[in-house]
């Protein structure tokens, strides 16, 4: 029965993200803290959950072109180091997984409130930075993506949030002219590798339910085409603003108590 509620509850998350593009970390970590899952096997089990689920959408955006690599290297040469690093700093300063899940969980609800608030003001966001030049594209090395990317990488390790959400505004605001598919599937690019490393780092800790991630993908994989499919009858602008409430919520509840 366990199994069963388990593929049950990653087919719900499954559908929210194909219905609306929000991440699956950014639900799925605070539905198994509910559950009663400890924080480090949440975010570490979560972050193989994403790198799985979006690699199929890696390959799809890479064979239409729409990725920006050299966006994508730009980030990553920031978010693959910093995702390590942050790994090894778990494991020097705090030791047992019990010492650092007060961190994990701060670390969450920071990235949840940030979620939220990047799901508000998406659209607005994008009008007032949409006349800013566009010379960052054209450079083959950039120092801001290099820190972006190292702030990025060390978040997403600690709480498995942001690398769909944050990583697509911080696109927006840099490369105001990139067309959407191009975002999303440069996103994409960025956030499998940077999921695939610190989903590693987790694995090392011991963090990973390999049970628990079976039975989510069990669920999610083909609720995601179901939700994808049904995405243009439920319109995302009437769903967003309930999820980024929830969000919110959430992320007060765990950076704060």
């Amino acid at each position: 029965m366990e199994i069963l509620f388990l593929i049950l509850t990653g087919a719900v998350v499954g559908l929210v993200v194909g219905i609306t593009g929000v991440g699956g970390g950014a639900l799925m970590t605070p539905v198994l803290l509910m559950f009663g899952f400890p924080a480090h096997i949440a975010i570490g089990t979560d972050l193989w959950f994403a790198a799985l689920t979006k690699s199929g959408g890696l390959i799809a955006h890479q064979k239409k072109g729409h990725i920006r690599w050299s966006i994508v290297l730009n980030l990553a040469a920031g978010s693959l180091p910093a995702a390590v690093l942050t790994g090894l700093a778990l494991t020097f300063w705090f030791g047992s997984a019990e010492n650092y899940a007060s961190l994990l969980k701060t670390a969450l609800g920071f990235m949840l409130i940030l979620t939220s608030i990047v799901l508000i003001f998406r659209s607005r966001l994008t009008r007032h930075y949409g006349r800013r030049s566009n010379n960052l594209i054209a450079r083959k090395f950039s120092i801001k993506l290099l820190l972006a990317g190292a702030a990025l990488g060390s978040l997403v390790t600690l709480s498995s949030v942001g690398a769909g959400a944050i990583g697509t505004a911080v696109l927006m605001l840099m490369f105001p002219y990139l067309i959407p598919k191009q975002v999303v599937g440069t996103d994409i690019a960025h956030a499998v590798p940077l999921t695939v490393i610190a989903g590693a780092v987790h694995l090392y800790l011991g963090n990973v339910d390999f049970q628990l991630l079976g039975a989510l993908l069990m669920g999610s994989l083909p609720a995601i085409y179901v939700g994808s499919a049904l995405s243009g009858k439920i319109p995302s602008r009437l769903m967003q603003p309930v999820l980024a409430t929830l969000l919110m919520l959430l992320g007060m509840k765990y950076a704060i108590f």
